[in-house]
């Protein structure tokens, strides 16, 4: 089982997962690399850093930048990519501990 795979079933069944996180497209909102707290909610807003699943890629904490009445989410990382929309997010990032172990929560 790969760590999507886990972290689908740790929010599926308890509500929350914890995921090692790398690459600078969030920087300077997650450093490289960050372990990151998931919590699985109802619904999910503009500025959420979220762990979802865009065109059949997992995204493991990109930005939602837009909402739309249907229900789907716009992702797109820190530095302006879009990744595209979706309706499949697993849990939003609500703690960030970096490779120094100082935690940041959101």
């Amino acid at each position: 089982m790969n760590k999507y795979d886990r972290a689908i079933r740790e929010l599926e069944t308890l509500g929350s997962a914890t995921m090692k996180c790398s690459g600078n497209s969030m920087l300077p909102i997650l450093s490289n690399p960050s372990t990151c707290v998931y919590r699985r909610q109802e619904r999910y807003a503009v500025g959420d850093i979220v762990f979802c699943k865009v065109k059949g890629r997992f995204i493991d904490a990109h930005l939602i930048t837009r909402t739309a009445a249907d229900g789907r989410y716009l992702i797109a990382n820190n530095r302006g990519h879009e990744n595209g929309w979706t309706a499949t997010v697993y849990g939003r990032v609500v703690e960030a501990v970096d490779k120094a172990g100082r935690a940041k929560t959101f």
